[in-house]
């Protein structure tokens, strides 16, 4: 009898340990996907505040300055670094519908970026400025449909076609968290 409850007892901290150990892996799985997935919120939160500072500085140009031109460029050779960093995140499988669009985008801006300083550097090239104009167009159109899927929203409009089974199961950033 006693050799019984020995093995009873031994069985039961086995048993308690292994249940303990799958618990902790199980927990470390969801905590380490849910860390991806925030450390891709705060991430994207940042490009997005990012932008909107590029924003107030590329509008806070005085025209007429001697250094307008240099500025600008400056500026956008800023906004294409960040997007150019935004592209080569890891976007979890929560947003996965996003990640080409991201790569896109960061193309976009570098394709714009070239194409202002060619219309800025030397002589204006009016043709430049109009094909860097639409570049910069697509990106921030498509930074923007991503700000919509982050936020839950289903983006629309001209140009858009949404594709998802389950459209309002995306996990969003926390308004929190802006």
């Amino acid at each position: 009898m006693e050799k019984k409850k020995s093995r009873l007892k031994i069985t039961n901290v086995v048993f308690c340990m292994t249940t303990f150990m799958v618990l902790t892996l199980l927990q470390g799985c969801g905590s380490k996907g849910d860390s991806e997935l925030l450390v891709y919120k705060e991430q994207m939160t940042e490009f997005y505040d990012k932008l909107g500072e590029y924003n107030n500085s590329i509008n806070g140009i005085d025209p007429n300055s001697e250094s307008a031109k240099q500025d600008l460029l400056g500026y956008l050779d800023e906004v294409n670094t960040t997007f150019k960093s935004m592209g080569e995140l890891t976007v979890p499988d929560e947003f996965s519908g996003i990640a080409d669009m991201a790569v896109e985008a960061a193309d976009d801006m570098q394709k714009a970026n070239e194409y202002y300083h060619m219309a800025y550097d030397g002589e204006f090239d009016e043709e430049s400025e109009g094909t860097a104009s639409q570049f910069y167009e697509r990106a921030n159109k498509k930074a923007f449909i991503m700000l919509q899927v982050l936020h839950g929203e289903v983006p629309s409009g001209e140009g858009i076609s949404v594709e998802t089974a389950e459209a309002y199961d995306l996990a969003t950033i926390d308004s929190s968290t802006e």
